[in-house]
Formats: structure tokens, sequence, C-alpha cells
């Protein structure tokens, strides 16, 4: 059981990883005409069936372009941060609670 769950929460982590990355370079352009809102589309690439494959950078739909031409919001960008900051969390403690409970076996096992 450990092994698939800490599989599926490597990829998740690894998706909150790249999208942080995504959203960094997002803010960092927040000024630079023509520059393009770049992220990916979390859901599908959790579900994919190659975890270990890079994933499909996209360009969000229906964001509002500015006269120079870019298309980054930074209320958008900055809930994107928090959201990506609260996931981590959760899916760290979870796979902690993870191995935990497999040292309490592993001791157990030795006590026993």
């Amino acid at each position: 059981m450990l092994d698939a769950t800490a599989a599926r929460l490597g990829h998740y982590m690894d998706l909150l990883a790249h999208r942080q990355k995504l959203v960094a370079s997002n803010l960092a352009n927040l000024d630079t005409p023509g520059y393009r809102t770049k992220d990916i589309d979390f859901q599908f690439e959790y579900m994919s069936l190659d975890p270990g494959a890079a994933p499909n950078v996209i360009e969000p739909a229906g964001l509002v372009v500015k006269n120079d031409g870019n298309n980054v919001s930074l209320d958008r960008e900055s809930r994107l941060l928090a959201e990506n900051a609260l996931r981590f969390s959760v899916a760290s403690n979870l796979l902690r609670g993870e191995i935990r409970e497999i040292r309490k076996a592993i001791e157990e096992g030795r006590n026993g």
C-alpha cells in the first residue's frame, strides 16, 4: 500500500513543484509586454497514465489581455501560490503519516 500511495503522492508533489515554477515565471513576467500566462491542466496531468512524463504546459483560457499583449493576472497567480502551498503541505503531511505507520509496524515487529 505504501508504494502505491507514495507514488501517487510523489506524482502529485512533482506536479505542484512544476506548477510553482510556472507561477513564479508568470509573476516574474507580470510587466513583460507580450508575455502569455503558462500553466498545466492539473487534473488531467494528475490522472495521466505516465506520471514520469513532463507535464504539458498550456495557456489558460479566458484571461484578460492587456494593451501590451500580456495576460498575467496578479490575483490569479497569487491565489495559485497560496493554493499550491496548501496542497503541498497536505501532501507532505500525508506522506509523513504513511512513513510513520511503516516505522511503527517495523518497530512492533522487532519488539514482538
